[in-house]
């Protein structure tokens, strides 16, 4: 990977939105950055991150307003994206199918976390999604593979 979209993509997942500034669309960042706060503010994240880090998962999931919080992951997901196709010149193909995926796994992931118990201990709004991160990206770049042969050997 290229230390520009290296850069690029650390600095968008830590903010969405930043990435595209970086890479000279601003008004596109600024989009994403004013609807991730949004998407924020009205889920109650920042409270439920809190209350997660601090071992109090019931109030988490209490305090979240998933109505609000089951579109930041694609959101978030697709701003990321986004942000590392437009880096240092053009991607390789079927660069989404990761990003993708993870954002149907967080979502799911957000979906269970009020019930999702591992050993009789929830997990949270915050965590498994998080955790969720893995088998997406996991599987994402499984079938981008896939593609990638399918597209190299049309039958």
């Amino acid at each position: 990977m290229k230390e520009k979209r290296l850069e690029i993509l650390l600095w968008s997942i830590a903010f969405p939105g930043f990435g595209q500034i970086l890479n000279g669309q601003v008004i596109k960042g600024l989009a994403f950055i004013i609807l991730e706060i949004i998407l924020n503010v009205n889920s109650s994240f920042n409270m439920a991150i809190i209350h997660s880090f601090h071992g109090n998962i019931t109030k988490a999931i209490e305090v979240t307003d998933y109505q609000w919080l089951m579109f930041y992951p694609c959101v978030y997901m697709f701003a990321v994206w986004d942000a590392y196709r437009k880096a240092d010149g053009e991607c390789e193909s079927y660069t989404f199918v990761p990003f993708a995926f993870c954002a149907y796994f967080v979502t799911v992931g957000l979906i269970y976390s009020p019930v999702f118990k591992v050993a009789g201990t929830l997990i949270g709004p915050v965590w498994l999604p998080i955790l969720s991160l893995i088998p997406g990206t996991v599987i994402g770049l499984l079938i981008r593979r896939l593609f990638m042969r399918l597209s190299k050997n049309p039958s």
